[in-house]
């Protein structure tokens, strides 16, 4: 693990060795930080932020709640595949994933193939705290849009990372986002992207 709660998969190691990767994908539960701490990643790479929902509010016109009550889960899912399809033809940038995105296998292939799956890593109970009483997100609200009450919202969450562990769990680098600011994220990321070098010995 290094500094900051950060671990890097090999593919990560030697992407960072040549330098940045051409295209950096933030996962992580919804209230991870993945919206906060993106715009911080892509400045200090002098890279491009997109947030993918926002991409897909302006080319759908609706808003997202808006998008799974008139066309569902599934059919959401493939509109956030075709986006990144998009996405992965461009270079320098970062892009905030919604966080049920890895939940379709091809869209979780095809990010490993186009960059590098950085996964901000928060525990359950940190997510519920952040995300008791908010509105707007479908997949934690009640048949009318409404917060769930506590014990519902516990639930849901638990269930819910359940589900997603094992995906979020094939990012190439995992940083523990609970506990710190979004500066101190953004550079235990950075620094798993591109760590020191070490000199190499001379006899």
């Amino acid at each position: 693990m290094s500094p900051g709660g950060a671990g890097r998969s090999g593919k990560a190691a030697g992407a960072a060795g040549r330098g940045a990767p051409a295209r950096i994908y933030i996962t992580g539960f919804m209230g991870s930080g993945k919206s906060t701490v993106g715009p911080l990643l892509a400045d200090a790479l002098g890279y491009e932020f997109v947030d993918l929902d926002a991409v897909i509010e302006e080319k759908e016109g609706r808003t997202i709640p808006e998008l799974f009550t008139a066309r569902g889960e599934t059919e959401f899912r493939a509109i956030e595949q075709r986006e990144l399809a998009l996405l992965g033809t461009r270079e320098r940038i970062v892009v905030a994933t919604g966080g049920g995105a890895l939940t379709n296998p091809a869209t979780l292939s095809a990010l490993r193939r186009a960059g590098v799956l950085l996964y901000l890593r928060v525990p359950a109970e940190t997510l519920f705290e952040r995300l008791r009483g908010v509105r707007g997100r479908p997949m934690i609200s009640g048949p009318s849009g409404q917060p769930l009450d506590d014990d519902a919202l516990r639930g849901r969450i638990n269930d819910l990372l359940a589900a997603r562990e094992q995906s979020y769990r094939e990012s190439d680098i995992v940083v523990d986002a609970a506990g710190q600011s979004p500066a101190d994220t953004m550079a235990a990321a950075l620094a798993a992207l591109n760590p020191p070098q070490v000199p190499s010995s001379r006899s």
